[in-house]
């Protein structure tokens, strides 16, 4: 089987669409059509349904979708949905929270065949927080049409991960080293596979799985429908969309349709870095109200200020990259319940990670790239929800929120003494 890889860098297949960005000079030979310089796609996709009614899809996915709470399509959704349902290469460029799982899940679902026993779609996450949670998201949806769906991640069992996949699941989302384990090992059979999707992949390429990636990549049909989600588009993500993309279909969600409505926003200004525990620790009252996560930038930080927290009789919990997975899962399955209502974590917690009620987020630490920003206070009101965010500033963070302010194009003003309130 000549792979969708070797097909995709020999220029046209047989159905004459060639590779976006083949013959394309505009910008040199490293820039596809459609990309301008400061790595944000130009959309060439227009065409907006406003509604899931409109959408044509089966009775049992709509009913799937308004029982998950959805009740109108987000921006992306209402774009994206229909060029991914119709089997085209789609490139969507939009931040977390915006609807982005929901958008490929629906595609996914909308496509499959669950008379047929095997995997028909696979989807790639950076992180195995975030591949479960993609898995949550489909087999929610899924729901009413009995979809199967396997989260193939590192640090479990690998047998039962083969069992699993042998007695046929429709969906598989993992992380991109343990499919590739799976599929060299036959547990995992590309033969059936027609969507293909890549989720964060910014951070997938950031975080150094591009070979891995490639690797499972070469195992896939020729035919494969290639869906590329990311929240930039720095140069590993376009010459990704270069080498596996024909003719993408490119939407882009800018940042000021992104919604940070309904996310009340403060910053506390604290003279010195070592004040910043006390304001914590005079803030717990209102953090306990909810549910709260708290983001530093380090998990040597995480782990200091969960101590210093649990010394003062404060119940935490905290959660970072270094941890086991089962310990991971833990953690994460007490907080989701409720159980666990304080949360220090790194950046590892900011993609994707959808906890209904969270509603407050405290930046200890201002994220040190701006980007993040939207991701971590995005756990507070995820698409159309309300929630809170609050920003602990020193001096010399001054200058850096001034910058995400002027990015978001938003304003961050000083937190009130009645915040617990307006939670």
């Amino acid at each position: 089987m000549s792979s969708a890889f070797d097909d995709r860098n020999n220029g046209p297949r047989d159905d004459n669409r060639s590779r976006d960005g083949d013959d394309n000079h505009e910008y040199g030979e490293d820039r596809p059509t459609g990309m301008d310089p400061d790595g944000v796609i130009e959309s060439n996709w227009d065409e907006i349904v406003a509604n899931f009614d409109d959408m044509n899809l089966r009775e049992e996915l709509l009913r799937g979708i308004y029982a998950y709470g959805f009740e109108k399509p987000s921006a992306i959704q209402q774009r994206a949905i229909i060029p991914c349902i119709k089997g085209m290469d789609v490139i969507a460029q939009a931040q977390s929270g915006t609807g982005k799982t929901a958008t490929f899940s629906i595609a996914i679902l909308q496509q499959i065949d669950t008379s047929l026993n095997e995997c028909q779609s696979l989807i790639l996450a950076p992180t195995r927080e975030l591949a479960q949670q993609i898995q949550k998201v489909v087999l929610a949806l899924g729901d009413y049409m009995n979809a199967q769906c396997h989260a193939c991640i590192g640090g479990t069992n690998v047998r039962e991960d083969i069992r699993k996949l042998e007695m046929g699941v429709h969906i598989v989302v993992g992380t991109p080293g343990r499919v590739y384990d799976m599929i060299t090992r036959r547990a995992l059979r590309p033969d059936h596979i027609k969507i293909f999707v890549l989720d964060e992949a910014d951070e997938m390429l950031s975080r150094g799985f591009k070979d891995q990636i490639y690797d499972v990549f070469k195992t896939l049909n020729q035919t494969i429908q290639v869906i590329l989600l990311s929240a930039t588009m720095p140069a590993e993500v376009l010459e990704v969309t270069k080498r596996f993309m024909r003719e993408p279909i490119r939407i882009l969600v800018k940042k000021e349709e992104l919604t940070l409505e309904g996310i009340k926003q403060f910053f506390v200004l604290i003279e010195r870095e070592e004040w910043k525990f006390d304001t914590l620790c005079d803030l717990y009252e209102t953090l306990t109200i909810t549910q709260a996560v708290i983001f530093c930038n380090t998990r040597r930080k995480v782990d200091w200020l969960t101590e210093k927290m649990q010394q003062r009789d404060f119940t935490v919990s905290h959660m970072h990259g270094d941890m086991e997975q089962k310990q991971r899962e833990v953690i994460m399955r007490e907080f989701r319940s409720g159980s666990s209502r304080v949360l220090i974590t790194t950046d590892l917690l900011a993609r994707g990670i959808d906890v209904q009620q969270v509603s407050l987020v405290i930046n200890y630490d201002l994220p040190t790239n701006r980007e993040n920003y939207i991701h971590r206070i995005g756990r507070g009101g995820r698409f159309g929800r309300k929630g809170a965010a609050i920003n602990f500033v020193t001096v010399e963070d001054k200058r850096a929120l001034h910058d995400i302010e002027q990015f978001y194009n938003t304003q961050i003003e000083e937190m009130p003494l009645n915040v617990a309130d307006l939670i």
